[in-house]
């Protein structure tokens, strides 16, 4: 079946339908990754996003349970130049077109994913729709073409973090020593993951739960998890987490828990031009010199200059575009960064500073 690719701008691409059938509307942003396709898709981080993937073959080792980071897709849509129907790998359990369609996710191949992610690249993020249903680029469908187009325009990712979140408290490994609060405000499941082979016991709470609730779980630790959206937007989650803080308990800051965080201490935030999404963002780090390379996906960046030089100092920045990549928090007990140590299919270059965070949590427990 044609499908078809259709911009803010008017532009229209053609291609072939994968996954579902029917009309997406999103935000159109583009991952550089060569693998990680199922964790990229069930990423909540993607929420209310189209992701176009810039690498040519997508699906070739299939899907697999294991390798779920949620338990569903949260973009709105998949665009890829081929997507495999071939894959090969003793781990798979589906083709990418049936996973898609499983999880009532609209997609679209055979475009020219170079050209779209130029465009990208020189325009900025720009809203988009996959549709199945008729073709906008024939002149006989000019009315629905201009309704699709309103909506396209008047597309904005609201409300992401209230829609991912956990709606009650789990708990992971209770036979944990160590045992660490994570704030979910979208989290992955290799956040979990990481703690529980280290010995925790991971208590995942929802995004607006209040300091006393974190309180009364007498942690050792608190996680803030990655997460989509506009961090500036909800409010109440910036508010609880200058109570949060003062709680001065060891608190480790991922993506958007890095930018959460930042806004409590009072800097603020930018919206990128086309965001940092893929598996090999370098990131410079002051106090070690080095260089590591690390997966990201963020569409807004903590404004390094902006953050009160009382409350902490930026410790790591992206060595492509100098924007702020990690807080060293002063008045807090924290650190944070805004790429993801934990990332699967991606690289493993700072997944050290798990180790790091729970060694803070070691040396506040020795010093109580």
């Amino acid at each position: 079946m044609n499908a078809y690719l259709l911009l803010a701008n008017g532009m229209v691409f053609a291609g072939q339908s994968v996954g579902a059938q029917g009309v997406t509307v999103g935000e159109v942003v583009f991952a550089t990754g060569m693998v990680g396709f199922q964790e990229t898709l069930t990423d909540p981080s993607y929420y209310g996003q189209i992701i176009t993937q810039t690498y040519p073959l997508i699906g070739n080792y299939g899907m697999n349970h294991d390798d779920m980071e949620s338990d569903r897709i949260w973009a709105k849509g998949y665009i890829v130049r081929e997507a495999c129907t071939t894959p090969s790998n003793w781990r798979c359990e589906e083709t990418l077109d049936s996973f898609l369609k499983k999880n009532n996710t609209i997609g679209i191949e055979g475009i020219d994913t170079r050209h779209l992610t130029r465009i990208i690249r020189e325009s900025g993020v720009m809203n988009g729709a996959i549709l199945t249903t008729f073709d906008p680029a024939d002149p006989a469908n000019k009315a629905e073409t201009e309704a699709l187009l309103a909506e396209i325009r008047a597309y904005a990712v609201t409300d992401a973090v209230k829609n991912v979140t956990c709606a009650a408290p789990e708990v992971f490994n209770p036979e944990g020593e160590t045992h660490i609060v994570l704030m979910h405000y979208g989290c992955k499941r290799n956040i979990v993951r990481c703690l529980v082979k280290r010995g925790c016991k991971v208590t995942v709470m929802p995004a607006f739960a209040t300091a006393e609730q974190i309180k009364a779980l007498a942690p050792d630790g608190i996680m803030l998890s990655n997460g989509p959206g506009d961090p500036a937007e909800p409010v109440e989650i910036i508010e609880n987490l200058k109570h949060i803080f003062e709680l001065n308990i060891p608190t480790f800051g991922i993506c958007l828990g890095h930018q959460l965080s930042a806004l409590a201490a009072g800097a603020k935030t930018m919206k990128l031009k086309y965001g940092h999404r893929g598996a090999n963002q370098p990131v410079t780090d002051f106090e070690s010199g080095r260089t590591f390379i690390t997966s990201q996906n963020h569409g807004y960046a903590v404004v390094g200059e902006e953050l009160p030089a009382e409350m902490g100092e930026v410790a790591q920045v992206n060595a492509n575009d100098g924007t702020c990549e990690g807080i060293k928090y002063k008045k807090w007990n924290c650190f944070t960064v805004q790429f993801h140590p934990e990332a699967n299919g991606g690289p493993k270059d700072t997944e050290f500073l798990f180790d790091r965070f729970l060694n803070n949590v070691k040396a506040a427990k020795e010093a109580r």
